[in-house]
């Protein structure tokens, strides 16, 4: 099989998903392009080299609509030989992409592939293309269908994590994230936005907030008791769940992941393609996997997923070196941290979702990058990236940098 190396990757920075977000005046095919031209300038590519690009966007939707991956090569104005697609695996869609992109390469049919992701969650909100598990009572009934913040409680019940434990890990991600800003280590992929005479639209992730505190946390309302109590989800849960008597929620605004605006691109090829380039391998896919999970809990697939790609690259979990798990709910990190005996100081060691936001279609590849940088500050090697999605799947890729 061919190996699909990883060349380069970038992010925009993370601007609040909402009316005053730092990204809300710009498009979400331009901040896609954003992504895209930064792979082309900062690596002098002849974009003709470039097969396909795979974009993960969870609202393929009004102003993200129409495939926006083509759009976003328009409007980057790559070589119109340049194919794109969208995809959509819920949370997984920014990895998913990646993993379709090394697909094509490692399978032989693409030289170089580019993989990444796109929200803008400021113009297009969360469910609007529609929910359908939550309105179909044929499916819901079933498969005891829960909104994710529920299942979330429901982790956190069960696997006996306290209130004060969650906004301890919530707390930390804020920290690690404003201290990697202070240092400096998001200054080699975050690529800021620009308006059309040059003038700075946003440099940095606009959701930290380094005072965060526990005792801060703990005055914020629960975001899923009242929604529980009004609907009797929580039940529905118990039916599925029945050793569980009683749901305590535990999740809230400072706990959970933050709606934000952003785009992230990576570029992946052969070794052939990269020396045709005039381009240095950074690191290489070891390997990546999916798994389905119990759609009512729904949020533990990352544990699944990463034994999965560890048992394809022939692998332990000792042998990574840093994780990163998507800060869905905290708990859902927890709950990854103890499954797999994933010590702190080797987990989102620069903060997460909680702290940075989560723009749906292209944290994946976001987090992607942020490992692949972290591994070459502290010349370490292996890493593995895992997000939890929604209706019970989970999705994880193992990369190696390159000496």
């Amino acid at each position: 099989m061919t190996v699909a190396f990883i060349y380069d990757a970038v992010r925009t920075p993370r601007g609040r998903g909402k009316a005053g977000g730092g990204l809300r005046t710009v498009s979400p095919t331009e901040l896609a392009a954003v992504s895209l031209r930064a792979l082309r300038d900062r690596n002098h590519l002849d974009t003709s080299l470039v097969d396909d690009v795979v974009l993960g966007c969870v609202e393929p939707v009004k102003d993200q609509s129409a495939d926006i991956a083509r759009n976003a090569i328009l409007a980057a104005n790559y070589a119109q030989t340049v194919t794109g697609v969208q995809i959509n695996r819920f949370c997984g869609s920014g990895l998913e992409a990646v993993n379709m992109a090394a697909a094509k390469v490692m399978s032989g049919q693409s030289p170089m592939c580019i993989g990444g992701g796109i929200e803008s969650m400021s113009r297009v909100s969360m469910f609007a293309s529609g929910m359908t598990p939550a309105v179909d009572p044929a499916l819901a009934i079933p498969v005891h269908f829960v909104p994710q913040g529920i299942a979330a409680d429901l982790i956190a019940t069960r696997e006996g994590y306290t209130r004060k434990e969650l906004d301890e890990f919530a707390t930390a991600s804020h920290k690690r994230a404003a201290n990697a800003w202070e240092k400096g280590y998001f200054n080699k992929s975050v690529v800021g936005v620009y308006d059309e005479n040059g003038i700075p639209i946003l440099q940095r992730d606009q959701h930290i907030r380094p005072e965060t505190s526990i005792e801060g946390l703990s005055e914020l309302a629960l975001s899923f008791e009242k929604m529980a109590q009004m609907t009797g989800l929580n039940a529905v849960a118990i039916q599925r769940y029945p050793e569980v008597e009683n749901i305590e929620h535990f999740h809230h605004a400072g706990n959970s992941s933050g709606i934000v605006d952003g785009s992230a691109a990576v570029l992946i090829g052969t070794e052939e393609a990269g020396k045709k380039a005039n381009l240095k391998p950074r690191a290489r896919i070891r390997s990546f996997a999916t798994i389905g999970s119990e759609p009512t809990i729904m949020l533990t697939g990352p544990v699944a997923a990463s034994r999965k790609a560890l048992q394809i690259a022939g692998m332990n979990a000792e042998d990574i070196d840093l994780w990163e798990i998507n800060e869905a709910f905290a708990a859902v990190v927890r709950y990854c941290m103890d499954h797999l005996e994933i010590p702190h100081e080797k987990i989102n060691v620069n903060g997460g979702a909680i702290a940075m936001g989560h723009p749906l279609g292209a944290t994946g590849a976001m987090l992607l990058g942020t490992v692949l940088d972290e591994l070459e500050r502290r010349n370490q090697h292996t890493a593995l990236i895992s997000l939890c999605i929604g209706g019970g799947m989970g999705v994880a890729t193992i990369i190696e940098r390159v000496n």
